[in-house]
């Protein structure tokens, strides 16, 4: 409809010049607004747990506790874990705009149990496709298809991707607008754990007790 529309005003007003026509008082028809897809806390606890390896666990850990965008999360290092001040440092974001998100105790514990299992030397999360000596990240492709791939061992039918990790954050802060999720995980060290981070809101099995690699 709104081709057409488009179609006609052009038609008109450009090829016929016809100016007699007040085709600028004919509105667009409103286009439907789809919900954003959310999780639930019990859907974001069953995605996690059904990562088939703690690679692919953590990696859910970190988009879910931080809303990292997938690219960003993929080329995160080792270096970036700030104990000290307890953030993750991003560098090169959307805009190639440096920042800090929350690293919060329960994350942090699972990061070292993760360190201890895979001993990352430069990335977090190395591609396997890394040749001998020389460590390569994993591909934003790999952590869409991680989240893909625990939806459907998970037997959650809705469509989702690292993005919606980010937009269940956003609900549950309570935020009208991603904008102000992002917002919130710019903010100071000082205001950076005002509000409990989501992650330390789910009750999950240890990586032991999953009893996977």
């Amino acid at each position: 409809m709104e081709n057409n529309i488009s179609a006609l005003r052009f038609l008109y007003k450009k090829t016929l010049k016809r100016r007699d026509l007040a085709f600028d008082d004919l509105p667009f028809p409103k286009q439907p607004r789809t919900l954003p897809t959310v999780l639930s806390q019990d859907e974001v606890t069953r995605l996690i747990e059904a990562a088939p390896n703690r690679m692919h666990r953590m990696l859910l850990m970190v988009l879910y506790a931080t809303g990292m965008r997938r690219t960003e999360a993929s080329l995160l290092k080792v270096s970036d874990l700030e104990r000290q001040r307890m953030v993750i440092h991003i560098g090169r974001g959307k805009g190639q705009r440096d920042r800090d998100v929350p690293l919060t105790p329960k994350l942090l514990e699972a990061l070292r149990e993760y360190w201890r299992w895979k001993k990352p030397r430069v990335y977090l999360f190395p591609s396997k496709m890394s040749d001998p000596g020389v460590e390569q990240p994993i591909s934003d492709k790999t952590v869409w298809n991680v989240c893909r791939a625990a939806a459907t061992r998970a037997g959650i039918q809705k469509k989702l991707g690292a993005h919606t990790l980010r937009r269940t954050i956003q609900l549950l802060m309570g935020h009208e607008r991603l904008e102000d999720t992002t917002i919130y995980l710019h903010l100071s060290q000082r205001h950076l754990h005002a509000a409990i981070n989501p992650l330390d809101q789910l009750t999950l099995r240890s990586a032991q007790e999953d009893q996977r690699g």
